[in-house]
């Protein structure tokens, strides 16, 4: 289910005369003046009904005779709502530009000419900042303290702090001594942040 799709169902589950006429329908299929007199509705009100149902997709209808008969489309109210918020959103690509350019800001006000200026009290833009160093290890090569500190130190002298925030955050592992960069997918593979200057 699109996006757009799901805009257009959940505006019509928003009626309750509509959501009244999909509860009928799925106890069984139905005419409209069946469904007018079950709900005490006009036949002209249920068959305006049931065409913004036909439209959102959560109804069909089928000729039978001088009738047509309404059915309830059960596949679609099959699908969970989790499952229609994890479908990626029409605007992912704006989202992902959004997002790189935010991290690119993020990165030129903290970095200069390599060195990192301060470290960020916020959150997110401290993961950023944490992310954008742990680039400067390899994936799953073995490194001692005193080469992570060497690394971060070369950019900030609180390496000490920094060094556990990598931990912290799960960028870096420490086993007996021992620091590894965690194989991770990046959060934008389609744009590699670059540190200014």
């Amino acid at each position: 289910m699109t996006e757009q799709e799901a805009i257009q169902l959940f505006k019509c589950l928003a009626d309750k005369s509509r959501l009244q006429i999909l509860k009928s329908l799925a106890q069984e299929d139905m005419d409209v003046e069946r469904l007018a007199g079950r709900l005490q509705l006009t036949s002209s009100t249920v068959s305006f009904h049931l065409k913004k149902l036909a439209e959102a997709g959560a109804v069909t209808a089928r000729k039978s005779q001088y009738y047509m008969i309404y059915s309830l489309r059960r596949e679609l109210f099959e699908t969970s709502i989790l499952r229609i918020l994890q479908e990626q959103s029409d605007e992912a690509a704006q989202q992902a530009q959004r997002d790189a350019e935010y991290r690119q800001k993020v990165i030129d006000s903290f970095f200069r000419y390599g060195k990192l200026k301060s470290i960020p009290a916020q959150r997110k833009k401290k993961r950023i900042i944490l992310e954008e160093l742990v680039k400067s290890f390899r994936e799953e090569q073995p490194y001692t303290e005193r080469e992570v500190n060497e690394i971060i130190g070369a950019m900030h002298e609180d390496y000490c702090t920094l060094r556990r925030e990598l931990v912290g955050e799960g960028l870096m592992v420490r086993d007996g001594g021992i620091y590894r960069r965690v194989r991770q997918e990046d959060s934008d593979p389609t744009a590699e942040s670059k540190l200014p200057g």
